[in-house]
């Protein structure tokens, strides 16, 4: 089974334009992805697709591979079809989040593990959630699983509702999963689920997973106790720069 590691990476952003070739200690933000991806011996090839000269002559530049595809993508699923559709050889995608610089190469490893089950067509991680904080987050989607580790339905409301209990009380009573936003998939399955137009619940959540669910597709999903540090500001970059990068190193 060859599977393909696929960055997705535009230069445009609301929140934070430029942020892959933001600097993070003296390596752009999509370098260090890139890097970190590539450490994980399951991903025969990892490959940034982009849109915009900048960043793939910057990856160039860097050593690293790098692909343009077109400015009328509405997602890095989009993207990473567009690639997948070039490269046939590859029978697995992992998508790779662009703006998770210290992305854990075990992560990686578990969602592209799913594949192993030939049954399995999509896959995710998952982590428990610990806190109220993070519980009660409209930004931070929810996912109930069934029994065989699989997505039944993701949200950015708390679900499900503890009728007789406390709302403060949940977490004592119930656990609770948080979706980190990596994704794996069959080739032929991505090229399918790209072509489906947008559904219901997808324009409801804003959350594209649930348009592959609604067309009866089946979401495997691993569990990882390992938390994931996103940029989606200069706030979030800062953070970072101020807790987790050693001036030194």
């Amino acid at each position: 089974m060859k599977i393909i590691g696929i960055i997705p990476a535009r230069y445009a952003s609301g929140r934070f334009p430029g942020k892959p070739l933001a600097d993070i200690a003296g390596k752009s933000m999509i370098r260090r992805v890139y890097e970190q991806a590539s450490q994980c011996s399951l991903l025969e090839k990892v490959i940034v697709a982009t849109d915009d000269e900048r960043i793939f002559n910057h990856v160039l530049a860097f050593g690293g591979l790098a692909m343009m595809t077109s400015e009328n993508h509405q997602s890095g699923t989009d993207r990473c079809a567009e690639i997948s559709a070039a490269l046939p050889e590859f029978e697995v995608v992992i998508n790779i989040q662009g703006d998770e610089p210290f992305i854990n190469l075990n992560q990686i490893a578990k969602v592209a593990a799913c594949f192993n089950d030939q049954k399995t067509e999509l896959a995710t991680l998952v982590k428990k959630i610990e806190t109220d904080e993070e519980l009660h987050n409209f930004n931070t989607p929810k996912v109930i699983l069934n029994q065989n580790s699989e997505a039944v339905y993701f949200s950015r409301s708390v679900i499900p509702y503890l009728r007789n209990q406390q709302m403060q009380n949940w977490l004592q009573y119930h656990t609770f999963y948080k979706h980190i936003g990596i994704y794996g998939y069959r080739a032929n399955v991505l090229q399918e689920i790209t072509k489906l137009p947008v559904s219901s619940l997808e324009k409801a959540e804003s959350l594209e997973q649930l348009r592959w669910i609604e067309n009866g597709y089946r979401i495997k999903a691993a569990e990882t106790e390992l938390e994931t540090l996103a940029v989606d500001t200069p706030a979030d970059l800062e953070k970072i720069l101020k807790n987790y990068i050693d001036p030194n190193s």
